[in-house]
């Protein structure tokens, strides 16, 4: 378990696409985001908070992506991509990973909200350079080796209620975050 005292500075990066895809695929349910910023920062100080987010065609996402910057989260947004033979993607690992390099000399304390093993190579540089890492996941769908790799890491299933969304009708879907 790390330290964390009211004077470290704080980034804290999320990907939305992970914590989406399984919040969904365990509970059927969706993040509650102002509660993972709250236990990111934990009464710290908050340099920054960036949300790693997909837009669509259709832009149904927007009111979702509304509802982060409310809370303080900037989002990084980026096109889903379709290639021939209808395959989609839109990978934020490496955009996430260059904007917490870039901001780490701003702050003692980089928090990944992400349980993606490919994070594994940040977190060791990160470490390296003498940052505090922190991962913050579901720990049933997180890489085991991103956890012990972290100086700390949140399981967000040892709390569900906490993180998760009560469930809601699909007409208010994107309405809440």
């Amino acid at each position: 378990m790390a330290i964390k005292h009211k004077a470290q500075r704080v980034a804290v990066f999320i990907d939305v696409q992970n914590m989406y895809h399984s919040a969904r695929n365990l509970y059927d349910r969706r993040v509650n985001f102002r509660e993972i910023l709250k236990t990111s920062v934990a009464g710290r100080q908050l340099i920054r908070a960036f949300a790693y987010v997909v837009r669509t065609e259709s832009g149904e996402e927007k009111p979702f992506f509304e509802a982060l910057e409310r809370l303080g989260i900037e989002t990084r947004e980026k096109d889903l991509q379709i290639y021939y033979g209808g395959m989609k993607k839109a990978d934020w690992d490496v955009g996430m990973a260059v904007d917490a390099i870039r901001l780490s000399n701003s702050v003692e304390v980089i928090v990944i909200v992400s349980g993606d093993g490919d994070f594994i190579p940040l977190v060791e540089y990160l470490k390296n350079q003498g940052k505090q890492t922190e991962v913050i996941a579901f720990g049933k769908s997180a890489s085991s080796k991103l956890q012990d790799t972290a100086d700390d890491f949140v399981d967000l299933s040892e709390n569900p209620d906490l993180y998760l969304l009560k469930n809601v009708s699909k007409t208010n879907k994107s309405q809440s975050v």
